[in-house]
């Protein structure tokens, strides 16, 4: 087997999760505001819809009157396709950082494309790592390599619809009153761990190309090196999934751990932002504690830490894991498996 498969880091491609649109002259034709019948060019929903299946996200940023712009859009048919619309008078690099924080991803991964200069500048100004386009690039948005994803997966043609129903369930819980715990426990949640299949490799190279937040190493595997991987007997690669009342999740982690007949160690482990507060990330580490201690050997985790990362370290500290040493940027972590959590009760956790 390669030895970058387990143990070197891959750098990361710089892959665009949400592309932002300007309306006016942009998406449109004409300027809403001054009266002009503006209409979206056949081209723009074709470029639309490919983006849609392939798992890009879309929003909008336009200075523009809100209730009339999202009219406008709801008689064209499109309204459905933005998510958390950013419209009003304001700078549109604020609009920008709304629409990153609602979607819990960094301003790296996002695209804004605007037919005016002024306001291109302005929001590289406040986000330097922000691909800025001109409205010029509309034709050429599918051939770019920052929008085009290696496979279509399931949840890619799923994800803004995944999107939307993460929005209803943090409405639910910024009107729930009680403990988080008993919010949880009433999401219905059923958490599955299983070995990875085939099947599941296109999904779990895109969550190593992907995640960012959520990552201890940011390690990137191909689909070639995950199947090695998952058919080694010295490497365990797990993939887990998530689903409640609202409905599924889809695959949102994944962990791969090298054994060794005396010490397993954690070469990656990550989860989708969008079960950051799930507390799922903690319960596949206990369930990896507890496959360690029944196999009777020592369990480590790489880390590299960075300043997107930090949720993952601390999740291995409060865990119990202690710091052994730091080679290159790479720190490594043990766990003495005296005491291993129990999985709470708010949800369900499944193993196959």
């Amino acid at each position: 087997m390669q030895q970058n498969m387990s143990t070197s880091p891959t750098p990361r491609r710089g892959k665009i999760k949400c592309l932002v649109w300007d309306l006016d002259h942009t998406l449109w034709n004409g300027i809403l505001s001054e009266g002009d019948q503006v209409a979206v060019a056949p081209q723009v929903v074709e470029v639309m819809k490919a983006l849609d299946q392939r798992g890009v996200l879309q929003s909008i940023a336009s200075k523009n009157d809100a209730h009339f712009a999202l009219e406008r859009l709801r008689q064209c048919g499109l309204d459905a396709f933005f998510l958390y619309p950013q419209i009003g008078w304001g700078a549109k690099s604020a609009a920008i950082a709304t629409i990153a924080e609602r979607l819990n991803i960094g301003s790296d991964a996002i695209a804004f494309i605007d037919d005016q200069p002024f306001e291109r500048d302005e929001v590289a100004s406040v986000h330097p790592d922000v691909l800025c386009l001109d409205v010029g690039e509309i034709g050429n948005l599918l051939a770019m390599p920052e929008l085009t994803p290696r496979f279509l997966t399931d949840e890619s043609s799923r994800r803004r619809e995944m999107y939307v129903l993460d929005a209803a369930r943090s409405e639910e819980e910024s009107s729930f009153t009680g403990p988080k715990e008993d919010f949880l426990a009433a999401l219905n949640m059923i958490f599955t761990i299983a070995p990875a299949a085939e099947t599941d490799l296109h999904r779990l190279e895109e969550l190593t190309a992907r995640t960012n937040q959520l990552n201890t190493t940011g390690y990137i595997y191909s689909y070639e090196e995950l199947d090695a991987l998952r058919q080694s007997d010295d490497h365990l690669l797990l993939t887990c999934a998530l689903d409640d009342k609202y409905g599924a999740y889809g695959k949102i982690g994944l962990v791969l751990i090298e054994k060794r007949p005396r010490a397993w160690t954690i070469k990656l482990m990550l989860m989708s932002c969008r079960v950051m507060s799930r507390g799922v990330g903690t319960i596949l580490l206990t369930h990896v504690m507890q496959l360690a201690r029944s196999a009777e050997v020592a369990l480590r985790a790489e880390m590299v830490l960075n300043d997107r990362n930090r949720m993952m370290y601390m999740t291995y500290k409060f865990a119990g894991f202690v710091a052994m040493e730091k080679t290159d940027g790479v720190e490594m972590l043990e766990h003495n498996l005296h005491r291993v959590p129990a999985i709470p009760g708010y949800v369900e956790l499944r193993t196959l």
